[in-house]
């Protein structure tokens, strides 16, 4: 090994990536907060609680645990309203912009609990390039941690599921990936190291992942791309 090399950097031979939105590519998560708890305030409900497990979950999903006397689909409804209201605290995660520009369109896709029309609205405000198709909360009837979403993102950009590796900064999701037989990496953002420990390898933000492109044949020769973590 080279002086100075870095000894900690891993690297992860893939043919797609998969991207959580929420805490990966944008930093939502002071008008997620803000409106958990504006929610949970004006319902009786313990907006702490709620936010322990909120991130990276369905909202409708999240109503139904705290909430069941109350109709899960409207209120994530109103939820989405809220949280459309306030595109202004959304943020481009550092990193973000440089690691899609370096995939192709066929490469990559985004795979959130959120609804598709949140999405684009908070990837368009900062400035990101949108996937050609999104996996959401419109198309999936099982949220992380089930595994359906990730399957489904597998299956929109044809590869298999064990080919792909998935960048996620929540429990739920990395839970989710990994039920669906794909590797994952994780950024620290959101949560703690401690708790990513499920992940195949945890970096401290998106600046410390690279993707290089390897080749464009999709024969399955060999991997399509690398994906480099540093811790």
């Amino acid at each position: 090994m080279a002086k100075g090399e870095d000894r900690s950097v891993r690297t992860f031979g893939c043919e797609a990536i998969l991207f959580d939105l929420d805490g990966v590519l944008v930093d939502s998560t002071a008008v997620v907060v803000r409106t958990w708890r504006d929610w949970a305030r004006d319902r009786g409900l313990d907006a702490e609680r709620i936010l322990e497990i909120a991130h990276g979950r369905p909202a409708a999903e999240t109503v139904r645990l705290f909430a069941p006397h109350l109709d899960a689909d409207s209120e994530a409804r109103e939820l989405e309203r809220m949280e459309a209201e306030n595109l202004d605290c959304v943020l481009e995660v550092d990193g973000a912009r440089e690691l899609l520009s370096a995939l192709p369109a066929d490469g990559w896709t985004v795979v959130t609990s959120g609804t598709r029309a949140l999405a684009s609205k908070r990837m368009e405000h900062v400035g990101l390039r949108l996937p050609e198709r999104f996996v959401s909360a419109d198309d999936v009837e099982n949220g992380k941690p089930h595994p359906e979403a990730y399957l489904r993102g597998a299956e929109i950009l044809g590869v298999h599921p064990e080919a792909c590796v998935v960048v996620e900064d929540a429990p739920s999701g990395v839970s989710s990936a990994r039920s669906a037989g794909m590797r994952v990496v994780a950024v620290a953002t959101t949560y703690r190291q401690d708790d990513l420990g499920e992940a195949d390898a945890v970096a401290t933000s998106l600046t410390k992942i690279r993707a290089i492109p390897r080749s464009e044949s999709r024969t399955g020769s060999g991997p399509r791309f690398e994906l480099g973590v540093t811790g």
